[in-house]
C-alpha cells in the first residue's frame, strides 16, 4: 500500500543556490585525457564542473587522446603489415587510423626512394608529422627527442641545469640567457617554459619490432609483445621468448623408472632400464614378456604347436586329438565316429535317436521340438512361439498345452482367452468419489479435501491456512474448517471485503460513526479516526478569505501595530497537516510521504546576489525514521520528506519541519510545517 502524499505550496520569494568553486583548466583537461585513454565517448562525458569552459576543455582533451591512440594504431599497422587495405574509412575512428597509416606509408616510400623527409605537400599538419616520423631512418633521432646540453657540456640526465638565470620560470631546465629546455622524452610548449610529453608511438620513433605494440608513457615509451610465448617458453626482460628447462625446474612428470630429457618447448621421459630380447617395456618402465606365439605369424613348422615361455618360446610336435563325437582308434592313429544312440543311457531320453557322423539327432514325440544345441527334446511352449496370439493378456505354458489369465483390473471372459474390465467402484473402495477406468479405478475428493498419500483412497481435510501460501490467503486472520476456511479482520476499524479475504478500512468520517464535535474536523486513519481542531497561534491568522475545516491549516503572520518582536520574528507562516501511514511489512527502500513544493526557481540569478532554500526537521523525528531532501522538479525547488526506517504501530508523532530562505546576508525568513503522523498497527 502506498502512503498518502501531501502537496504544500509556500514561499512566494525566488531563491538562487550558490555554485561550487570552478576547477582549473588543467584539471579539466587531465580528466578528459584520462577518459579518452580509456576509449570513453567524448560527447557524453560525466561533467566534473558546471563551467562551460571546463566542459569544452574536458571534451577536446578527450578527443585529442582518442585521436593519438587511433593514429598510433595506424602507424603500427603501416610498419607491421605495409598496407592499409583492411581499414575502411566509414567511421571517425577508422578515418583517423587510415589517415595515419597512409601518411606513414608515404614517409616509408620517400625513405626507400631516397627523397627528402621535409616534404612540401599540402597534406595537413598531423599527416605531415606522421610522414616525417616514418621517413626518418631508425638510427636518426627525432628533433623532439634531442637532448639539450648544459653549460658545462654534460647531458641533462648527468647533471641538472641551474634555473637561476631564468628566474625559476622553466618547468624542467634553464640553458642560460633566459632560455628553457625540456628533459628527454618531452618538448617545449609554445609558451617557451612549459614542457609536454612526446608521443614516440605517434611519431614512429618507438622502434618496436614486428610483433610488438608501442605504448606511450610519460617521458618515454615501452614495447609490449602482442602474442604470448606459448607453452614451454617464458618471456624475458628483453621481450624475448626463452625455452623453459622443465627437467631442471622440476616441472616434468617422469616417474622413478624414467630420466627427464629437455626439448625445445617441452620434454620427454626416457626409461632407465633397457629390456633384452623377448621383452617389451610398458608405460611404467617395466619389462614384460612378449608372447611370440601371438605376436608372430607361424613361428613353428607345420605339425608343431607353439608354447610361449618367459623371454622366449618353444615348438612341440602336435599329437592326435579327436573332437567331440569321435574317439581315437585302437592303434591311436586316427579318429572314428562315436555311436551315441548305442550307449547304456539313452541320448534322447525316451525319444527316437538317429546317429550321424560326429553327432546325433533325436526324433521327438508330438508337442516337443529338438534343440540342436543341447541335443534334447524340449516342450514347444506355445506361449513363447505365438506371443499375443493365444491369450488377450497372459499366456501360461503347461506340458503339451497352455492356459490364459488376466492382469489386475480385468476378469477372464467366457471364451477362456479374452479379458473384460472389472468395475472396482461397485465395492466402494474410495471414501468419497470413485471413477472406474479401463483396467483400474481412480479415487477423487470433494473441494477442500485431498487424497491421502498413504493409501490413495482416503480423503483428508486441506488446512488452507497452513499451506505455504496460507499467509496470503487472508489479509489478517485465516480460520480453517472441514473442507473450507474463512477470514476475519480486526474487531474495530475494519470490515471484510466482498471477496471474503481482504480487510477494508471503515471510513468513520463518511459513515458518521465518529465522535467529533461540530468545531472539530474528522480525519480518517487506517483502523480508526482522529478529531482535528487546528488553531493559529498568536500574531497569526488563517490563510484564505473564508476559513474552512480541513486536515491542512496554514497560518500566516499578522502582527499587531507597533509589535516589534512580532515583526522581527523570522517565521512567516505556520502550517498543520495530518497523514496516516501503515506499518510496512517489507521496508526495502525509503518511502516519500510529504512534498514541500515552492515557487523558487532553481539556479536562478538575481542582481542582488545568490539565493537558496534549506529544509530541516526541527522536532518529532522519532527513532530517526524520517529525513528531508531537496531536489529540483520542473525547474523549482521541492522538499521531499521520506520515511527511511521502519516504524511499528500503533504510534503517533508531530514532525516539525522548517523551510528557510537563505541569501548572501543570511536568513531572510522561514516557514514552519507541523506534520501530524499516525502509524497504524497493521500493514493494510
Amino acid at each position: 500500500m502506498h502512503p498518502r502524499a501531501l502537496l504544500l505550496c509556500s514561499l512566494l520569494g525566488v531563491l538562487l543556490a550558490r555554485g561550487a568553486e570552478p576547477l582549473s583548466v588543467s584539471d579539466c583537461c587531465k580528466d578528459g585525457r584520462q577518459r579518452g585513454s580509456e576509449n570513453q565517448d567524448c560527447s557524453s562525458l560525466p561533467l566534473i564542473s558546471e563551467s562551460t569552459t571546463c566542459r569544452i576543455v574536458q571534451e577536446q582533451c578527450c578527443v585529442k587522446a582518442l585521436e593519438d591512440n587511433m593514429c598510433t594504431t595506424g602507424i603500427n599497422m603501416a610498419k607491421d603489415q605495409g598496407a592499409c587495405d583492411s581499414l575502411l574509412a566509414n567511421s571517425c575512428e577508422t578515418k583517423t587510423t587510415k589517415m595515419c597509416c597512409d601518411c606513414c606509408l608515404l614517409g616509408k616510400a620517400a625513405q626507400e626512394q631516397g627523397q627528402a623527409c621535409d616534404h612540401s605537400l599540402s597534406v595537413g599538419h598531423q599527416c605531415g608529422l606522421v610522414y616525417h616520423a616514418c621517413c626518418v631512418k631508425k638510427d636518426n633521432q627525432s628533433p623532439a627527442q634531442t637532448e639539450l646540453p648544459n653549460k658545462d657540456g654534460t647531458a641533462e640526465d648527468d647533471k641538472p641545469a641551474l634555473n637561476d638565470e631564468c628566474d625559476g620560470k622553466c618547468a624542467h631546465q634553464c640553458v642560460g640567457s633566459g632560455t628553457c629546455a625540456c628533459s628527454k622524452g618531452y618538448r617545449l610548449k609554445p609558451d617557451g617554459r612549459s614542457c609536454e610529453d612526446i608521443n614516440e608511438c605517434l611519431l614512429g620513433s618507438g622502434n618496436c619490432r614486428v610483433g610488438e605494440r608501442c605504448i606511450n608513457t610519460e617521458g618515454a615509451f615501452r614495447c609490449q609483445r602482442e602474442v604470448s610465448c606459448g607453452t614451454g617458453y617464458e618471456l624475458t626482460d628483453s621481450n624475448q621468448c626463452n625455452d623453459i628447462d622443465e627437467c631442471e625446474a622440476g616441472f616434468h612428470n617422469c616417474g622413478q623408472e624414467f630420466v627427464c630429457q629437455n626439448t625445445q618447448g617441452s620434454f620427454r621421459c626416457l626409461p632407465k632400464v633397457n629390456c633384452g630380447s623377448g621383452y617389451i617395456q610398458d608405460a611404467l618402465g617395466k619389462c614384460i614378456d612378449i608372447n611370440e606365439c601371438l605376436s608372430q605369424t607361424g613361428p613353428c613348422l607345420r605339425g608343431q604347436v607353439c608354447i610361449n615361455t618367459v623371454g622366449s618360446y618353444k615348438c612341440q610336435r602336435n599329437s592326435v586329438n579327436c573332437g567331440r563325437g569321435y574317439h581315437l582308434s585302437d592303434d591311436g592313429t586316427r579318429c572314428v565316429d562315436v555311436d551315441e544312440c548305442k550307449g547304456p543311457e539313452s541320448a534322447c531320453a525316451g525319444h527316437g535317436c538317429v546317429n550321424t557322423l560326429g553327432s546325433y539327432r533325436c526324433e521327438c514325440e508330438p508337442g516337443y521340438v529338438f534343440n540342436s544345441i543341447g541335443r534334447l527334446c524340449e516342450d514347444i511352449n506355445e506361449c513363447r512361439h505365438y506371443p499375443g496370439r493365444l491369450c488377450a493378456h497372459k499366456c501360461n505354458n503347461v506340458l503339451g498345452s497352455y492356459t490364459c489369465s488376466c492382469t489386475t483390473g480385468f476378469k477372464l471372459a467366457s471364451d477362456g482367452r479374452n479379458c473384460n474390465d472389472l468395475n472396482e467402484c461397485e465395492d466402494n473402495p474410495c471414501s468419497q468419489e470413485c471413477a472406474n477406468v479401463y483396467g483400474s479405478y481412480q479415487c477423487y475428493c470433494r473441494r477442500g479435501y485431498q487424497l491421502s498419500d498413504i493409501d490413495g483412497m482416503t480423503c483428508e481435510d486441506i488446512d488452507e491456512c497452513a499451506l505455504p501460501t496460507g499467509g496470503h490467503i487472508c489479509t489478517y486472520r485465516c480460520h480453517n474448517s472441514p473442507g473450507s476456511f474463512h477470514c476475519s479482520c480486526p474487531a474495530a476499524g475494519y470490515t471484510l471485503a466482498p471477496n471474503g479475504r481482504s480487510c477494508q478500512d471503515v471510513d468513520e468520517c463518511v459513515t458518521g460513526s465518529h465522535t467529533c464535535t461540530e468545531n472539530q474536523t474528522c480525519f480518517n486513519i487506517q483502523g480508526g479516526f482522529r478529531c482535528l481542531a487546528f488553531e493559529c497561534p498568536d500574531n497569526y491568522r488563517r490563510a484564505g478569505e473564508t476559513p474552512e475545516r480541513s486536515d491542512t491549516v496554514r497560518c500566516v503572520k499578522s502582527c499587531r501595530p507597533n509589535d516589534v518582536a512580532c515583526v522581527l520574528d523570522p517565521t512567516h507562516s505556520v502550517a498543520n497537516t495530518f497523514i496516516s501511514l501503515p506499518t510496512f511489512r517489507e521496508f526495502t527502500r525509503p518511502e516519500e510521504i510529504v512534498f514541500l513544493r515552492t515557487t523558487v526557481a532553481a539556479y536562478a540569478s538575481y542582481h542582488r546576489g545568490s539565493y537558496d532554500i534549506k529544509f530541516d526537521i526541527l522536532e518529532g523525528n522519532v527513532h530517526g525514521a524520517f529525513d528531508v531532501i531537496k531536489r529540483v522538479e520542473n525547474g523549482m525547488y521541492v522538499g521531499v520528506v521520506r520515511q527511511v526506517k521502519p516504524l511499528i504501530g500503533p504510534l503517533s508523532t508531530v514532525l516539525k519541519l522548517s523551510m528557510r530562505n537563505l541569501t548572501g546576508q543570511g536568513d531572510s525568513g522561514r516557514n514552519v510545517i507541523n506534520v501530524h503522523i499516525v502509524v497504524s498497527e497493521f500493514w493494510f
